[in-house]
């Protein structure tokens, strides 16, 4: 956070890039894209699937694209990304991200944060409490006697106001009011997507309040690099550049200390497969049913790549910038099969991992963690970016 705080014509076009948005189309929308080798197809959620009023507000679904062909669809619901079409070590468009046909998928999903923008706070809140300029306050908790993801109504849950801005650009903002989830604060919010030339998903983060208060903003689309539905993801390749992680108690809360990953299932200096030691004899394992951890990214800045993840089977390459101090890697452990994914395929157990760009976990109640404080006054700004390529 800081305070002062991107001789062939389409076969089929896509409606919303010619009007800058995608809610005045109904029928499901496919795109065509003739490469060097190979002509790919994209079929994406049909847009009226995405029309519905929640809570007196519409929502809708806004579709992004590059002039490549990289494409993604963003619903204002929860300001979560549905579709992420990039290309694979074949020249064919994989959707990357898991998501749901319709709108009522997301609804009703056992699993809240598919894709979503989260907050007010990310991760967990110990006991759904912290104290501010000596006042205490208390949250909804939603996860045993914790607080996660700003408890209740989270982000996930609220219809945002969204705006395309252009054909790559989506600009979705909301209003916190003073004690919503009972965080302090009116907060406005604005979180824009963009989809850059250079086939990346760049995540604008801004917010000002007029209390002091907490912030934490991120988003949690689930990936499977080598297509939604495509199995488990224990075999990508994952790199983080951190020496260090934030260890948990039993139930995922920080327990202040910062440790070395050096000789730990936790280090990955190095590409290392995420199924690798994932079943190794230790307590933050078990605790964390796997990896959901907090990572104490090395020093860099936006330009610097702090994690990259490979799908073994498509070639794809993801990599992640970000201006935060901590990434929470999370290798899909609480998925149940409980739900059915628009490529018709059930979120079977590890079939997706997160890379959650963040402060660090409870950090209102950890001083000795970078300050998550917002004042009247000040602006919260950070920026986060997906780039996506072919590994080599």
């Amino acid at each position: 956070m800081q305070t002062s705080i991107k001789n062939t014509s389409l076969a089929v076009a896509i409606a919303c890039s010619a009007v800058f948005a995608s809610c005045n189309q109904s029928a499901k929308e496919t795109s065509t894209k003739m490469t060097d080798s190979t002509i790919t197809a994209i079929s994406l959620p049909d847009t009226a699937a995405f029309q519905k009023t929640i809570n007196g507000k519409q929502t809708h679904l806004y579709i992004l694209k590059n002039k490549h062909g990289m494409t993604a669809a963003v619903t204002n619901y929860g300001g979560r990304i549905v579709s992420l079409f990039v290309p694979n070590k074949d020249s064919v468009m994989t959707d990357v991200v898991l998501g749901f046909e319709s709108v009522e998928g997301f609804e009703k999903s056992k699993e809240p944060y598919y894709g979503a923008t989260i907050g007010r706070f990310g991760n967990r809140i110990a006991k759904g409490k912290f104290k501010l300029d000596g006042k205490e306050y208390t949250l909804a908790t939603n996860n045993g006697s914790n607080t996660l993801h700003g408890g209740h109504p989270g982000f996930q849950e609220v219809i945002w106001d969204g705006k395309q801005i252009d054909p790559s650009t989506l600009e979705l903002s909301y209003l916190a009011k003073d004690m919503e989830g009972g965080f302090p604060g009116n907060l406005k919010v604005k979180v824009t997507y963009q989809i850059t030339d250079d086939n990346a998903m760049k995540v604008s983060y801004e917010a000002t309040t007029d209390k002091t208060t907490v912030v934490n903003l991120t988003n949690h689309a689930f990936f499977n690099l080598n297509g939604e539905g495509s199995g488990t993801i224990l075999d990508h390749l994952v790199q983080i550049h951190a020496d260090n992680y934030t260890p948990v108690d039993a139930t995922l809360i920080p327990t202040g200390k910062i440790e070395a990953v050096a000789n730990t299932p936790f280090d990955f200096t190095k590409p290392e497969k995420i199924g690798k030691r994932i079943n190794d004899k230790n307590d933050q394992l078990t605790d964390g049913k796997g990896y959901d951890h907090n990572f104490v990214l090395n020093k860099h800045d936006l330009s610097t790549a702090i994690a990259t993840v490979v799908g073994d089977k498509s070639g794809i390459k993801m990599e992640v910038f970000t201006e935060e101090p901590g990434l929470q890697f999370y290798s899909g452990n609480f998925m149940q099969s409980q739900n059915m994914m628009k490529g018709g395929k059930k979120d079977d157990f590890r079939t997706s991992f997160a890379m959650e760009t963040q402060h660090y976990p409870d950090s209102p109640n950890q001083l000795s963690f970078p300050t998550t404080v917002l004042k009247p006054g000040e602006t919260y700004r950070t920026q986060s970016i997906y780039k996506f390529s072919v590994a080599k």
